[in-house]
């Protein structure tokens, strides 16, 4: 999304939510903490290598058991030619590095190789689009599992056939979605983590201009397929980035939480009211208790637009 020089003032305050649902089972599941780190948009501009990487040598200093990339990796493969592309993500992969531990990465939008006509790409050319990313970090959906939690991670981005994307879990995917669910012993905790939300408020709040656009940018267009696959299962939580504002939706008890950014408004400032940051998770049974942390990150000629 370009959606760079909308902003608006303070911090977000930090995040702390009530249980997810208080279902007590009895049991005495391992506690544990992990970093969902969205929207790093890295680029050689703009102080974005130096923002990164002290972002994430914070999460690094946190011990976290793990880290999930919320997606927007680079900025941007869009509409970039493949030296510019190719450029930005070895600048990622290398910054990355700092965080010295596991990762899991979401592709985002951004993260999607000469999508758009302007980047002169063909689409019959062998990186284009979700191959670029599938070449640095494998599928773009998949699952894995963690002290007793199931975590599901999706590819919330569909290309178009006119060279443009919308959100969206496509019928394959869901299908997938479906059959592992379906697979977990009954009760089993989910975590979901998507790159573009499935439930926002965004809608309501975000700037006319971003609405001018010929697809659906700000959430997945087919969220009720989704949460109709979701319902029957023990979902505790739901990540989602790409909007870079810190904000939780809660329905029928699951907490939808939207991640804020790494990049805050694109490294120039804070957005919406949400600055550079990330989400410190902790996970104590039931409980998904997060908290948006900043890293003190400030640009040379730092400023805040009042949208």
């Amino acid at each position: 999304m370009n959606r760079r020089h909308l902003l608006s003032g303070a911090l977000a305050a930090p995040l702390l939510l009530p249980a997810a649902r208080a279902a007590d089972r009895g049991r005495a599941d391992p506690s544990f903490r992990f970093a969902f780190v969205t929207d790093c948009h890295i680029q050689p501009e703009l102080q974005a290598v130096d923002g990164c990487r002290q972002c994430f040598r914070a999460v690094a200093r946190g011990r976290y058991d793990f880290v999930i990339q919320g997606g927007d990796h680079v900025y941007d493969a869009l509409e970039v030619d493949r030296a510019r592309a190719n450029r930005l993500m070895d600048l990622y992969v290398e910054t990355e590095q700092a965080i010295g531990s596991k990762v899991h990465h979401v592709l985002g939008n951004h993260d999607c190789f000469g999508v758009f006509p302007t980047s002169g790409v063909a689409p019959s050319a062998p990186d284009y689009g979700k191959q670029y990313y599938i070449e640095r970090f494998g599928p773009t959906y998949y699952a894995f599992d963690h002290k007793g939690v199931h975590f599901v991670v999706l590819d919330s981005i569909g290309l178009t056939p006119d060279r443009s994307y919308e959100g969206r879990i496509d019928p394959a995917q869901l299908a997938w979605l479906a059959r592992d669910l379906a697979a977990q012993p009954k009760g089993t905790r989910i975590i979901v983590a998507t790159h573009i939300p499935i439930v926002t408020a965004l809608a309501i709040y975000e700037p006319e201009e971003w609405t001018r656009t010929p697809h659906n940018w700000t959430n997945v267009v087919n969220a009720r397929e989704v949460l109709r696959v979701l319902r029957p299962y023990h979902v505790i939580a739901v990540l989602q980035g790409h909007s870079h504002v810190a904000e939780t939706v809660t329905l029928n008890g699951i907490p939808f939480i939207t991640g804020g950014a790494v990049s805050g408004n694109w490294w120039q400032g804070s957005f919406l009211g949400t600055d550079e940051g990330y989400m410190d998770i902790a996970v104590d049974g039931d409980q998904v208790i997060p908290r948006y942390r900043g890293f003190g990150f400030r640009t040379i000629d730092r400023h805040d637009v009042i949208v």
